[in-house]
């Protein structure tokens, strides 16, 4: 087994098991005979050998290890009772080096009543010091108490900066979390309303216009049949970015493959499969299928490699053209797209000599969100009317290729 593989089956284990051979090594070590007498000693009591009551007192140090984390708060103070017993008695084993020990594992994870904690222990300290110095020969000073104390109270202050630095960072986590799921679903919702309001927007705009076709049964039948195409085309489109949407797209088997199946997946889920600019084409058919003029002019040759750049002047001409079929219905309309060698141009323009269509009033989403997907990119993008009450878009879209 790898050590990869080994420290996973570690951290699987429950937390009792992993903190078991701290309590072991503590005990195991008190009872060397080379180390005995050799550990804390707070006052100026003698040494004394161990006995029954010095084998309950390295019991009560370095058993309650085992739950230092699963219940801090009854370990710390079985270890206090044990250290208090092991320096009353003039014990002075290793295992009274446990008590910092647990005292910052207490502090970084104890999640209730610590102020009150605090209290208690710093109460208790009280007695046992007065009784330290008593029962010792006079050798130690006030200050060597307090200064004893002052080593606890940092070995309790550096648990409580590890549990804030974990708090902090598991907030930044779900922060970041957050932000990630949002920024998801606008992704998400604009991919949505890019396929949903153009392929709409016609169908609506080819229905309204086989009203008048009656008399013309051929071109009343064009009419329907690309009102069907559409519409197929939407279901199409629609099913394409719902399957990415699915957590089990792509996996084979639809079970979980691992988390870097499951981030690539989720970015194709909310960037879906990139459209060539060459299919901008079928746009401009699509469009002239609904009765809106349309000329397209494209300069240039794309690059091999295009990155998000493609996808998004293909967003661009798909916004524009909806827009100009609700808006400048009958208007001619005008696309250009130039390829360079780092960056996409696009131009859509309407002259204003159309009419507004029979469908519903826009939300803005639209061309926000284009300027969103340009300046992501790092590019440039203008929306405006014009004197003669037409309407241009122009985005300059950075393809990140090199010269």
């Amino acid at each position: 087994m790898s050590l990869q593989g080994a420290g996973q089956v570690w951290r699987r284990l429950p937390v009792t098991v992993r903190d078991l051979p701290l309590g072991i090594l503590f005990l195991a070590t008190s009872f060397l005979p080379g180390l005995r007498g050799h550990g804390t000693e707070v006052g100026d009591l003698p040494t004394r050998p161990l006995d029954a009551l010095g084998v309950v007192a390295l019991a009560l140090e370095c058993l309650p290890l085992v739950v230092r984390r699963r219940w801090p708060a009854v370990c710390l103070a079985l270890v206090a009772c044990g250290f208090a017993l092991d320096q009353l008695r003039g014990y002075h084993s290793v295992a009274g080096t446990a008590l910092p020990v647990v005292l910052i594992s207490t502090g970084s994870h104890l999640e209730h009543r610590r102020r009150t904690t605090v209290v208690l222990l710093s109460v208790a300290y009280v007695p046992l010091a007065v009784a330290l110095a008593r029962l010792g020969s006079g050798g130690e000073t006030p200050t060597e108490f307090v200064t004893f104390y002052l080593v606890l109270a940092l070995a309790w202050g550096a648990g409580a900066w590890l549990r804030s630095t974990r708090a902090a960072e598991a907030e930044r986590r779900e922060r970041v979390a957050a932000e990630t799921r949002t920024a998801e679903r606008t992704r998400i919702a604009r991919e949505l309303h890019d396929v949903v309001t153009h392929h709409v927007t016609a169908m609506v705009v080819q229905a309204e216009a086989a009203r008048y076709l009656t008399a013309a049964p051929e071109r009343l039948d064009r009419s329907l049949t690309a009102v069907g195409e559409t519409g197929r085309r939407a279901i199409t489109d629609l099913r394409h970015l719902l399957d990415l949407l699915n957590p089990d797209h792509g996996t084979g088997t639809g079970h979980d493959t691992g988390t870097s199946a499951a981030r690539a997946g989720a970015a194709e889920a909310v960037e879906p499969r990139t459209p060539a600019v060459g299919r901008v084409l079928t746009l401009v058919e699509q469009t002239r299928r609904s009765g809106q003029p349309v000329d397209f002019t494209e300069h240039g040759t794309p690059p091999a490699s295009t990155g998000s750049a493609d996808l998004v002047a293909y967003r661009v001409v798909q916004e524009a053209l909806t827009n100009a079929l609700k808006y400048a219905h009958g208007s001619r309309t005008s696309v250009q797209v130039r390829h360079g060698e780092r960056e996409i141009t696009v131009e859509v323009s309407t002259d204003g000599t159309g009419s507004r269509a029979a469908v519903p009033a826009g939300s803005g989403r639209g061309l926000a969100g284009l300027r969103e997907r340009v300046d992501v990119l790092g590019g440039d993008f203008s929306a405006g009317g014009s004197a003669d009450g037409g309407f241009t878009v122009r985005a300059r879209i950075p393809t990140g290729g090199t010269s």
